[in-house]
């Protein structure tokens, strides 16, 4: 009988573990889940996620779904993590062992330690293939029957981001769902193959997320790296598509590789060009390697992961916005989604089988690339210096800020000491002396490398042919003060004694006032002016009480805001602890020098009614820098009107009106542009940005005009004592000679005249992210407030033509016009959200020019 029992128990435990195999070989594929194959419909990004959550919960022991937030629009940001299911178990565990690798923890290694790949999906939301590539390869992973990728598994955690913009793929899918034919139409000229404005690439605010990496200005940006510094993988790919005419693309990258991307790191971009050229040969694939996508910038998908110890890798697929279902190339083939669905699945199992075959290297590598920032870090920089003083302390809070979220050691100098240094604002080497409240960034730390990066002067650059800018230092980004020192240096103390910040002792002072230095001083005064106080601001220095105020503080006066009451003063002092604003009081009217507080010197500041033009001919990022500066940066309210409607636009509503970046020449017909100066002569001020002042140079009654390099004369002569074997120049060498006119994102110091209300809060100089090598004259009607003179070049590539042409030229200017104004910014001060040091500039565009 008990044997009868045994053999009845062991045969319900086979039928019950047979009954569970069978249910795990039942998981729906995702056509099965959907209710057709992937490729014949684009997937919304919803019932991506519908999927990745039944996986999860088909397979809970192998896969965690995690929700690390939301995007603007309010779609779930999800990551899926994949492990055997010993592994899933000590997730946690693994995760702290890697930081422990990296040394940003403490502690021992505890267990075996699986290597990390983490894969990132449509950051360009019209790249939507690989949202839908990526529920096959989560299918594969989640098979059980698939023995390849079980095996994977074993030594591999694989971190998957199904969808990294969310708000843009839906943009792009949404569109597509109602302009494309039944089942597609191939033909290039049909109608869902062209992209409205904006299109889907970028996220709400119309930025993009494969150059915010480093930046973090966006809040998908923000929440990922949030995690990703969590786990810091040792291997990262990101999932692109680029022209429909162009096939695969795959590691090895393009040059230039920046200088700090170790040989090891190098040499992995082939060993995954190897593992990827296997399975593209063996379906007789086209691809292409080593060409246009280079690793210099730091704010990428591929680098800053590479910069942050990783293997980082850009993928591209031929097809983008252009290509939906299906469409024809030029060399008669029909290039179609479910193509492209099969090359990037392919791109996946290739980086998943690198990655677990070469487990051990790329842990022993890790732990190396860690050891060395630690003990041995790169660069002849051995630290860096911040100056913290009273003037600064806006842009030290928002860089301090910075440092913390990309997990960059800091601390405080403690001593006063002194060293040779590289002065950012001189461009020289120098003596320095470093007080005991300076900020100090050792190179000694684990995040070394990509204080290197962000902190040099100047980047070496072995080959200009680059796609993006090639100057971003921290210190010329946030307007510090800032030295990089020649001998390291530790800071000694990890806080201040805190220093509490001055509040006034006077109860109900006669006038509260402020500095205006960064752009937390803009924050209050507009929070001060919503919640109904009346601000006055001091266009000359002045001192009262022994304390020293530039032009452009802040004079709030009790006169002016009787109606309040208490609550006057309840408000003022709230909003300054809010912005940890030094609110200074007296109980005078009266200046010991400079202008009294009734003077004409003392401007009332009006409260603005703003719009900021947006659509078709509006560049979309241009639009979006600005419209994120307002409802995300300073909180302040802000009208977007629609170059379809415009000219029908009352803009008497409005005070300001700006012209992001765009080509205009479609928007503002004479008729229009007409009603435009109108506007501005009876009062309005018009704010034009980059592209927007380049239309208005010579128009009728706008001082701006293009500056010729050369008279007419002079060139003709120039032409007849050209060397005719001049002329015999190389083909293949047609992209170098055409970078003799570009500017790749370099900086220049730009002159100020910082007695005008444009560049109150600054010094005699601002250093400017020049990306184009467009020359204006300086205005001979107007206030040429910043202007390049000869030799402003201070870092970053510029070709020999365009550096000759950004001499005695004009950046930023205002202009007279009726009662109005305009104002010129042939820089863009909001570029990207991370140029901070230019955030205030354009504040007093808007709130404080012409006021």
């Amino acid at each position: 009988m008990r044997n009868s029992l045994r053999v009845f128990a062991a045969f319900l435990l086979l039928f019950l573990c047979a009954q569970f195999v069978s249910a795990q070989q039942r998981i729906q594929t995702p056509a099965q889940f959907l209710g057709y194959e992937l490729g014949q419909h684009f997937t919304t990004h919803s019932r991506i996620l519908d999927y990745v959550n039944y996986l999860a919960t088909q397979a809970p022991k192998r896969i965690k779904v995690q929700e690390y937030g939301k995007t603007y629009e309010g779609r779930p940001l999800v990551l899926a993590y994949v492990a055997t299911e010993e592994n899933l178990a000590r997730l946690d565990q693994i995760q702290q062992n890697n930081l422990k690798q990296a040394g940003v923890q403490q502690g021992q290694v505890q267990g075996n330690q699986p290597a990390i790949v983490w894969m990132s999906y449509n950051v360009h939301g019209n790249e939507a293939v690989s949202s839908e590539a990526v529920l096959q390869v989560l299918y594969e992973l989640a098979n059980p029957a698939n023995t390849q990728t079980q095996n994977w598994l074993k030594n591999t955690i694989v971190i998957l981001d199904p969808c990294v913009n969310p708000d843009g793929r839906e943009r792009y899918v949404q569109w597509y769902q109602q302009a494309a034919a039944q089942g597609g139409n191939a033909s290039p000229y049909a109608w869902e193959h062209y992209e409205p404005w904006p299109g889907g690439r970028p996220n709400h605010y119309y930025f993009d997320l494969n150059r915010d990496w480093a930046w973090q200005t966006q809040i998908e940006s923000k929440k990922r790296l949030e995690v990703y510094n969590n786990w810091l993988p040792q291997v990262h790919a990101d999932f692109h598509e680029m022209g429909v005419e162009s096939p695969y693309y795959f590691s090895p990258a393009a040059k230039p590789l920046h200088e700090s991307i170790t040989p090891w790191q190098r040499q992995f971009q082939h060993t995954i060009g190897d593992y990827n050229r296997a399975y593209f040969d063996k379906n007789n694939w086209l691809y292409f390697t080593r060409e246009s996508f280079d690793l210099f910038y730091p704010s990428y998908g591929d680098t800053w992961p590479t910069f942050n110890g990783a293997i980082g890798m850009t993928y591209e697929q031929g097809g983008s916005g252009r290509a939906g279902l299906a469409i024809r190339t030029q060399n008669g083939d029909t290039l179609t989604l479910t193509d492209r669905i099969a090359h990037h699945v392919a791109a996946s199992m290739a980086t998943m089988q690198a990655t677990s075959e070469k487990a051990d290297q790329l842990k022993q590598e890790f732990r190396k690339y860690y050891e060395n920032n630690l003990n041995k870090p790169a660069g002849v920089h051995k630290a860096f210096v911040i100056r913290n003083d009273a003037q600064s302390r806006g842009n030290l809070k928002t860089l301090t800020d910075y440092l913390e979220r990309q997990q960059i050691q800091y601390g405080y100098a403690g001593k006063s000491t002194s060293g040779r240094g590289f002065s950012y604002a001189t461009g020289k080497e120098e003596n320095v002396k470093v007080g005991e409240r300076d900020i100090v960034i050792s190179m000694h730390q684990p995040k070394s490398t990509l204080v290197k990066v962000l902190f040099e002067p100047s980047s070496m650059l072995e080959d200009s042919l680059t796609y993006d800018i090639t100057s971003w230092a921290l210190p010329y980004a946030f307007g510090v003060q800032a030295y990089a020192m020649n001998k390291r240096l530790d800071p000694q103390s990890k806080t201040l004694t805190e220093q509490t910040i001055a509040q006034p002792t006077i109860e109900k002072p006669y006038a509260y006032l402020a500095r205006w230095n960064s752009l937390d001083d803009l924050r209050f005064m507009s929070g001060l002016m919503q919640q109904g106080i009346k601000v006055r601001m001091a266009e000359k220095a002045f001192e009262t009480d022994k304390q020293q105020y530039t032009p452009g503080s802040l004079i709030i006066t009790r006169t002016g805001n009787e109606r309040l009451g208490d609550k006057f003063d309840t408000i003022v002092r709230e909003l300054a602890k809010q912005y940890q604003i030094e609110l200074g009081a007296t109980g005078t009217g009266f200046v010991t020098t400079g202008a009294d507080f009734g003077s004409g010197y003392v401007r009332n500041l009006k409260m603005p009614k703003v719009a900021v033009m947006t659509g078709e001919g509006v560049s979309a990022y241009a639009f979006g820098e600005v419209w994120h500066y307002f409802e995300q940066q300073i909180n302040y309210p802000v009208t977007v009107i629609n170059t379809s409607y415009f000219k029908n636009v009352p803009l008497q509503e409005f005070d300001v009106l700006i012209l992001p970046s765009g080509n205009y020449s479609r928007v503002l017909d004479e008729a229009t542009l007409e009603q435009v100066k109108n506007w501005v002569k009876s009062g309005g001020k018009l704010i034009a940005m980059e592209g927007a002042a380049t239309f208005l140079a010579g128009k009728k009654e706008f001082n701006l005009e293009k500056k010729d390099d050369e008279k007419e004369d002079a060139k003709e002569k120039a032409k007849k004592d050209k060397n005719p074997y001049d002329l015999l120049r190389t083909y293949g060498d047609r992209e170098r000679e055409a970078l003799a006119e570009e500017v790749q994102g370099s900086v220049f110091r730009v002159n100020l005249d910082n007695t005008h209300p444009l560049a109150f809060g600054y010094g005699d100089t601002y250093f400017a992210l020049i990306r184009s090598a467009n020359a204006f004259k300086y205005l001979e009607n107007g206030w040429n407030v910043g202007v390049l003179k000869k030799d402003n070049y201070t870092t970053g590539f510029v070709g020999a033509a365009a550096r000759t042409k950004l001499q005695d030229v004009l950046i930023l200017g205002t202009q007279p016009m009726g009662r109005g104004q305009v104002v010129y910014m042939l820089d863009n001060p909001l570029f990207r959200g991370f140029w901070h040091s230019g955030k205030l500039m354009f504040g007093n565009a808007v709130f404080v020019v012409g006021q």
